[in-house]
């Protein structure tokens, strides 16, 4: 434990929301304080009870090693705590506008058991000005405490990158900040004891809210460039691919890939940003602008597949497409925001067959969330075209001449695969 937390205080740390964000910090606060992970979804609870994990996050001696931490649906078991960390998702709506319905559903009902001395830290992705604008009062109002009186605040934006088994919770530097100078060194202290990276501690929750934002946002205009730079190189008939390994020989060009942007942070993001900014009087131009690129890079990918596809004499209603791949990253079960689905549902317009293979997610989710039914295996022979729209290291083994030997048209968005099998590279 961090010297800089005295030993007599006795902290009781809730965890509000056990997704990708919230099991890992449960199971790192879980090793040194006594600590509940909640949510109020009763079945994702019972597995973690049984030590499972579906996000395939933590394995099961990660979940067990966090020896002080127990997991709750049930509102009365995390009344007692003295710490509130709040990691629901925040995603966008269909007009691509903020929802904040589970941010602030968990705000209304940690306000019903809000006790005074207690703090809330939320590590939700917000724009600018949503804690101390929409949450604080809420809390407020439902608790009848008032804000650096009786209760107190913090923001820590989250950093977690699903999948990834190197850049993991503690190595990832914390940004802290909270509801006044005390508060904020609080926060700051706390999550020393669990983040071997360091902190960085913001003046205040604005900028600790900013800085999260415009990580994504950065990120994802990156992305749009290079994805604009395939949309003219696929012009010329120039390898975008091959392009960037040549520029990508001085020191400083910024090697990023083209390809489908989604998930809960990149394809998310930069549209908090743009509304907060939009609701301030300033229509933002190069934020949305990188938006609309990476959205349509779907679309470009289908339209393209079915020009190879009528070059190769295939009669597009008659023929039949696998597409490798439904998760928004590689080697990850996550299927928020995926932007698969816009080559789906574009391929599927033009009356083709589309089946979907991916051995990372979950066949159950997807046809919950996206009315498809995925399939379990791979029989080469039947397939016109193949979409390689993943990069999981499955596909590596996966042998891509049983296609050519089809006639079909392969198109590798990740350029992951021998080019001499390649139609197509983004």
């Amino acid at each position: 434990m961090n010297k800089n937390i005295p030993k007599k205080v006795a902290y009781k740390i809730g965890i509000i929301g056990q997704g990708y964000v919230g099991l890992p910090l449960a199971a790192a606060f879980g090793s040194v304080f006594e600590t509940i992970g909640f949510d109020i979804n009763q079945h994702r609870i019972k597995e973690l009870q049984q030590f499972n994990d579906q996000t395939k996050q933590l394995s099961k001696e990660e979940i067990k090693s966090a020896q002080l931490l127990t997991f709750s649906s049930h509102l009365q078991d995390i009344e007692d705590c003295n710490i509130y960390i709040v990691t629901v998702p925040t995603p966008i709506n269909q007009f691509k506008s903020p929802d904040l319905s589970l941010l602030l559903k968990a705000t209304e009902m940690i306000g019903q058991i809000l006790k005074p001395n207690d703090l809330v830290i939320y590590e939700s992705t917000v724009y600018p000005g949503c804690t101390e604008e929409d949450c604080i009062p809420l809390l407020e109002k439902i608790s009848g405490l008032k804000i650096n009186s009786n209760f107190f605040v913090g923001y820590s934006p989250e950093r977690i990158n699903p999948g990834d088994k190197i850049n993991t919770l503690s190595k990832i530097i914390k940004v802290t900040s909270g509801s006044n100078t005390a508060t904020a060194q609080k926060v700051d202290q706390l999550y020393q004891t669990i983040i071997t990276a360091g902190t960085h501690l913001a003046p205040s929750i604005k900028v600790a809210e900013a800085s999260k934002a415009i990580e994504n946002a950065q990120r994802d205009l990156n992305i749009s460039f290079v994805n604009e730079l395939a949309l003219i190189f696929d012009r010329m008939n120039i390898d975008t691919s091959d392009v960037i390994e040549a520029a990508a020989t001085k020191w400083n060009f910024l090697k990023f890939k083209p390809g489908l942007v989604g998930g809960h942070c990149i394809g998310v993001d930069p549209y908090y940003l743009a509304y907060k900014a939009e609701s301030l009087g300033y229509h933002p131009q190069v934020i949305l602008s990188g938006r609309r690129v990476n959205d349509n890079m779907g679309m470009f990918v289908a339209n393209k597949l079915v020009k190879l596809m009528l070059k190769k004499e295939h009669k597009i209603v008659e023929s039949k497409v696998l597409i490798l791949g439904f998760t928004f990253k590689e080697n990850c079960p996550d299927i928020r925001n995926t932007r698969v689905i816009d080559i789906y549902k574009e391929l599927v317009s033009f009356d083709l067959c589309v089946d979907v293979y991916d051995p990372w997610a979950n066949a159950e989710e997807i046809k919950k969330e996206y009315k498809i039914d995925i399939i379990n295996q791979i029989d080469a022979q039947k397939y016109q075209a193949v979409i390689i729209a993943v990069a999981h290291s499955q596909f590596l083994d996966i042998d891509f001449s049983l296609f050519k030997e089809n006639n079909a048209v392969v198109f590798d968005t990740k350029s992951i695969i021998d080019r001499n099998f390649v139609d197509a590279r983004l």
